[in-house]
């Protein structure tokens, strides 16, 4: 039976806490992910639409981007895959009479859960200036509001055009190639925000911005490290992938500083055994690491490789890479103490750690954000790209670098050009191909994007999906430059923190979700994604649409583009509009790898992007060949009585949405305001498990920015660390506080202090 959205947030400043688990998945995993599905879908929509999940004929599931197996079980979904598909396909409905009871300062007050738990958008909503309530407003109307502001700028580069991950390859070219016909590169996306640390590091090293592996690799590795993710909740489908290369003899590295239910245990939820709670064990080595030191772990790795007979593939070395004497110097002279101090570990562990490396032929190295969102994140990715490089570890089948993206096709929309530093070659195929010139100067990422909304630099923000306010950092700061803006657009299925803050004027514009079936002039329609491994496949949804008043992303975009840029414009929005393929046929001709798009992705599996050093070793960079990099050992340092702080997602979460109140691997229900501390640490501050702080974190600029009211969590962290949920600590993350060349924010390395609170069973209160 399906139950109503609540009518008012529940509280959820009095958490109730019990030990942590020690598997993931199992039956447990099935039974909520039925309750939540039968709560916003019903049983019969629920049986339709999960069994379509990531399914050839299907649709690609909204949540991660994790790759599709060869041989798909009837059920290709997981427990947080199957809360996006719910949520997205609810039967639940905001309309205009939900807007006309709630005014925009009630909405403001409300959780992102409450928000996203009201249901589909339905129609176009628009906030003029001055009032305090959304309106419906017609699609003519609200396109030409949005072209009149765009039209009116002193500069293009007066506006910013943000993406989120969910997009799909054809919107995310249509809507770059909007930009830059109106002669913009201000094309900031999530990636700023995730991964762009890895791009980075990969680009400079391999030539190639992307993971260097393929799901088969995967399987047939004998060596899997697993740094800086947690996979049974962040992306539950690659437990299956680890679980069938533990079958096949890999042993497993997880290098973390807190221990994870899913690479501990993982009870498969296909098999018997798996649903009886017999799983199977993943690590045979877990490094507990102090948050910030895997790059002196991987540099000690690298040195201990250099220093064994027979350590390094010399053949691989000569051959392939440049840098090797200038890098091997500097590992060699790397202080073990020092790593000891960065790293929390034992020597032991260490020791072991190099033995797994030695004996493996095939290694894999997967990572996430716990690795990407540091101020020196670039060079510790890098260093992973060193120890693979110094064991002819890359282009090998079953080895090579594999960082896990998040949102389900954020690595397509990079492909498709979403990228604010686009390349020569880029620009001169979309000149060639549509006769227009392309602006050169690079545009802005999201840091930046935000320092510009609050200089007043930029004045019109559009947001192709997503929740921007909620994903960035320093939420003060970001809110107040988004409200400086003239004019603030979002493309969404739902409602979320974004609506609520906003320029002077606003719209919101209801949009198809992956689930729906999509019509155009030349009948149904499909996309394409491109997942976090590179393949590019097919996605078609089948739901009747949640309103009648939605329209596809890649409509919006070419609507817009007709009324801003004018009639007779050589890019054919209007035949991109009403077919899709035709969309595909100009993504063939101007993006490396897409020759003959629609032939090839209407194959049963799509196919697979070309990547030069996993398929040729070949490696496009500067010097034609992979670098060794050389930089220098940083690790963070605390000062006395502070702790270092990641922010992280709840089981019941993904990305900035949120879908309920528990983290049950973690043993939390029923609140998120939760700090996860050593209970050593805990004692030296004074702090009793249950009682509550105040996070304040320091920062250069001597401002101090506190989330009030946690609830202290004893936890088995590492020393010297804590971690609490976002977006709720994002408030503490500095704008300015970001990592070398990527920019990206360094939210997994917040120094904060904790200072004792009130909580709300305090007898004082009462």
């Amino acid at each position: 039976m399906r139950r109503r959205p609540p009518a008012t947030d529940p509280v959820q400043d009095a958490p109730r806490v019990g030990p942590p688990r020690r598997s993931a998945a199992g039956l447990p995993a099935v039974a909520r992910s039925l309750r939540v599905a039968g709560e916003q879908m019903g049983v019969r929509r629920t049986a339709l639409t999960l069994l379509r999940v990531n399914q050839e004929d299907g649709f690609d599931c909204p949540g991660c981007a994790w790759p599709e197996p060869e041989r798909r079980h009837t059920a290709e979904f997981c427990e947080n895959g199957a809360k996006a598909v719910a949520e997205e396909a609810t039967l639940r409905r905001v309309t205009p009479a939900f807007f006309a009871e709630h005014p925009v300062a009630d909405l403001a007050t409300r959780s992102g859960y409450w928000l996203g738990q009201q249901g589909r958008l339905t129609r176009p909503m628009y906030l003029a200036e001055g009032s305090g309530r959304y309106e419906p407003i017609g699609w003519d109307e609200a396109l030409e509001i949005v072209a009149g502001e765009l039209r009116a700028l002193d500069s293009p580069d007066e506006a910013v055009f943000y993406t989120s991950g969910r997009t799909s390859n054809e919107a995310a070219f249509l809507y770059q190639l909007l930009a830059r016909c109106l002669g913009t590169n201000n094309l900031p996306d999530c990636s700023n925000l995730c991964h762009e640390s890895s791009g980075a590091a990969l680009t400079e090293t391999l030539g190639v911005g992307k993971g260097s592996v393929l799901l088969e690799d995967l399987h047939r590795a004998d060596l899997v490290i697993v740094a800086g993710q947690n996979p049974g909740t962040n992306h539950p489908r690659m437990l299956s992938a680890l679980e069938r290369a533990k079958k096949g003899g890999a042993r497993i590295i997880t290098v973390n500083p807190l221990p994870e239910a899913g690479l501990e245990r993982f009870d498969n939820p296909q098999t018997l055994r798996g649903l009886a709670g017999s799983g199977t064990r993943l690590t045979d080595l877990f490094l507990q690491i102090r948050i910030g030191g895997d790059q002196a772990l991987f540099r000690e790795l690298c040195r201990r490789v250099l220093e064994a007979d027979g350590g390094v593939d010399e053949a691989f070395v000569r051959e392939h890479t440049h840098g090797y004497e200038e890098f091997a110097a500097a590992a060699r002279a790397t202080d073990p103490a020092d790593v000891l101090r960065a790293t929390g570990l034992a020597p032991a562990d260490i020791d072991r750690a190099a033995e797994l490396v030695l004996a493996s032929e095939r290694t894999v190295v997967c990572w996430a954000m716990g690795l990407t969102q540091h101020r020196h994140a670039v060079p510790t990715i890098r260093e992973i790209v060193n120890l693979l490089l110094l064991r002819g570890a890359v282009g090998r089948p079953g080895a090579g670098v594999c960082p896990v993206r998040g949102h389900s096709n954020v690595q397509g929309d990079r492909t498709m050009g979403i990228v604010e530093k686009p390349s020569g070659a880029l620009l001169d195929a979309l000149e060639a191909e549509f006769g227009l010139p392309m602006p050169r100067e690079h545009g802005l990422d999201v840091v930046n994007a935000i320092r510009a909304l609050r200089d007043g630099r930029a004045k019109v923000f559009f947001a192709l999906g997503g929740n921007f306010v909620a994903a960035s950092p320093d939420t003060e700061v970001t809110e107040a430059a988004v409200r400086r803006a003239r004019l603030t657009v979002h493309v969404s299925t739902k409602l979320n923190r974004s609506h609520c803050v906003t320029g002077a004027r606003a719209l919101i514009l209801p949009t198809l979700g992956r689930t729906e079936r999509d019509v155009q002039a030349s009948g149904e329609q499909f996309v394409t994604v491109e997942d976090s491994m590179g393949v590019v496949h097919a996605s078609r949804g089948r739901l009747a649409p949640a309103s009648e008043h939605l329209l596809s992303e890649p409509a919006i975009v070419c609507r817009l583009a007709r009324r801003v840029l004018g009639p007779g414009h050589p890019v054919p929005w209007e035949e991109f509009e009403a077919d899709y393929a035709a969309i595909r046929d100009r993504i063939a001709r101007t993006i490396p790898g897409f020759a003959d798009f629609n032939a090839r992705v209407a194959r049963p599996g799509g196919f697979t992007l070309p990547h030069a050093p996993r398929d040729e070793r070949r490696f496009p960079t500067a010097t034609g060949k992979a670098n060794f990099t050389a930089a220098p050992l940083t690790w963070p340092h605390l000062p006395p009585g502070r702790l270092l702080l990641q922010t992280l997602r709840s089981h019941d979460q993904y990305n900035t949405t949120v879908y309920g109140l528990d983290d049950r691997y973690r043993g939390i229900e029923g609140g998120r305001r939760v700090v996860l501390v050593h209970p050593g640490d805990a004692a030296a501050l004074g702090l009793a498990d249950g009682s509550y702080a105040d996070l304040t974190s320091e920062w250069e600029d001597g401002r101090e920015r506190t989330a009030p009211g946690f609830r202290v969590v004893h936890y088995p962290t590492a020393r010297g660390c804590a971690a609490a949920y976002f977006p709720e600590t994002n408030v503490l993350v500095p704008l300015d506080a970001t990592a070398e060349t990527s920019n990206t924010p360094a939210s997994k390395s917040v120094v904060i202090r904790l200072t004792p609170a009130r909580g709300p069973a305090d007898p004082s209160d009462k």
